[in-house]
């Protein structure tokens, strides 16, 4: 706790910065679902008793897949990809679009309590907002018309929205934040790349985002779709209602 404390004190533009974007991020949610609210008369609150109960749990789920990361054999070994968009997505379904981004965000504060960071807050950044960049395009979408047909587009316009997004983010911000934060070349992350990937051309931020970033993505915005649209109609009695005997 005290090093994850000594962390945010060093960089501590950088953690309002990341608050920034989560509360901008937030509020984009919030207003969508209230146009909605209003375009279909539904006045129920965005977040009641149980909706905040449900939040916890699956932002729990989701810490817990976060921290069963692992290496990918095409990318560099400080990228790993998880699964902790799964429970997030299917909540999101659920609750809509605020709830997902809370949960993101709990995700993230939990992961960070008990495991704390590793990468300056840089990896915990990427995968919030392009966690984010997944769920709330998918979450919109379904939130539109709740059928199994515009649950699939849902889930393929999130997939492509986190590929590109994430894609570009990578290339424009994450990398050269890591590498001012690090004190680490640009050029040294980009080697990394090269050393395990042949598609990366040497000190080309572009094929590495292309060759890295692109398909850990796309891989995980399929798996992690295809399993949600399995599970998710099963379950949705149980995590909207609760069971009943």
């Amino acid at each position: 706790m005290n090093d994850l404390f000594q962390k945010v004190t060093e960089n501590l533009l950088y953690v309002l910065s990341f608050l920034g974007i989560i509360i901008l991020l937030f509020a984009a949610a919030v207003l969508f679902e209230k146009a909605v609210q209003k375009k279909t008369g539904n006045h129920e609150p965005l977040f009641h008793v149980r909706k905040v109960a449900m939040i916890g749990m699956f932002s729990a789920v989701a810490m817990i897949l976060m921290l069963f990361d692992f290496p990918l054999p095409f990318a560099p070994a400080f990228y790993k990809l998880d699964f902790s968009e799964l429970p997030i997505l299917v909540g999101t379904f659920a609750f809509g679009p605020a709830a997902g981004v809370m949960m993101e965000f709990v995700k993230i504060v939990l992961k960070l309590l008990i495991k704390g960071t590793s990468t300056v807050f840089v990896g915990d950044l990427a995968n919030f907002v392009i966690g984010c960049s997944f769920i709330l395009p998918a979450s919109v979408l379904y939130t539109l018309r709740k059928n199994k047909k515009n649950a699939i587009i849902a889930c393929i316009a999130g997939t492509l929205c986190m590929t590109v997004f994430g894609t570009a983010f990578n290339a424009i911000y994450l990398l050269p934040a890591f590498a001012k934060l690090y004190g680490w070349p640009l050029e040294n992350l980009l080697a990394m790349g090269s050393e395990v990937n042949p598609l990366v051309k040497e000190g080309s931020i572009v094929s590495f985002v292309v060759a890295c970033v692109a398909p850990m993505n796309l891989l995980k915005g399929v798996l992690v779709s295809v399993v949600t649209l399995f599970i998710y109609k099963p379950l949705s009695p149980i995590i909207k209602t609760g069971h009943r005997a």
